[in-house]
């Protein structure tokens, strides 16, 4: 690839580095790689230690834990223009993943090796910001999705994830859901039902249509 092409990257998926006048930036950049991984592949798993600092172009990491028993617990996405908040929570601490990432799309990155993040955190002011704002921001999503998953009940996350879709016609399966909110798909189906019965949405094979938005609002509001 030409340097041309890079700088066009980095100019479309994180401007603010090319606008940044700091030397330490330009050298972050040229020391970092353009990376592709193809769907369906493990970035990183429990106990493995942090190489690099990506920061995404484009598709989707899902990062999740796994349970004894092997249920799949989403914690959160990293998608175009993010980075990993376990990512920067390792490097920063030299501490291993403690959570598996898995690639759902193909993903273009920037891979920034993990000496040259150390270095950039203690010298650039500008990237010492960019890098503990984002890990603030992500962090706090992660920890309202923890707080949901404990504290609201199960009727209102599910009411609040279908509320999400703007269409009323949602193409999902009952397995994705529970995976979505943390839980058993036998849960989520029984409870879809009862939805279902009230006359508040219409299931069919892979398909949740909303009939009823004010009464899933009620759900998602009540306390």
């Amino acid at each position: 690839m030409s340097d041309i092409m890079y700088q066009d990257l980095w100019r479309t998926y994180f401007p603010a580095f090319i606008e940044n006048k700091d030397n330490g930036i330009t050298s972050l950049m040229q020391s970092s790689n353009l990376v592709m991984v193809a769907a369906n592949q493990q970035l990183f798993y429990p106990g493995s230690q942090c190489q690099n600092y990506l920061l995404v172009l484009t598709g989707t990491v899902k990062v999740q834990l796994l349970s004894d028993k092997g249920r799949e617990v989403l914690l959160y996405h990293v998608g175009s223009g993010d980075s990993c908040v376990l990512t920067t929570s390792c490097l920063l601490s030299g501490d291993s993943y403690p959570a598996e990432g898995i690639t759902e799309t193909q993903v273009m990155a920037f891979a920034i090796p993990a000496h040259v993040f150390n270095r950039s955190v203690a010298e650039s002011s500008f990237f010492r910001e960019f890098v503990f704002k984002n890990f603030a921001m992500r962090l706090s999503k992660m920890i309202c999705r923890m707080e949901s998953v404990t504290l609201n009940t199960i009727d209102q996350r599910i009411s609040h994830a279908l509320l999400a879709s703007r269409n009323d016609t949602l193409v999902k399966t009952h397995q994705e859901l529970a995976y979505e909110l943390g839980t058993a798909r036998e849960v989520i189906s029984r409870h879809l039902k009862t939805l279902e019965s009230d006359g508040v949405i219409s299931l069919k094979r892979g398909v949740i249509e909303i009939m009823n938005r004010h009464a899933l609002k009620k759900i998602s509001d009540s306390r």
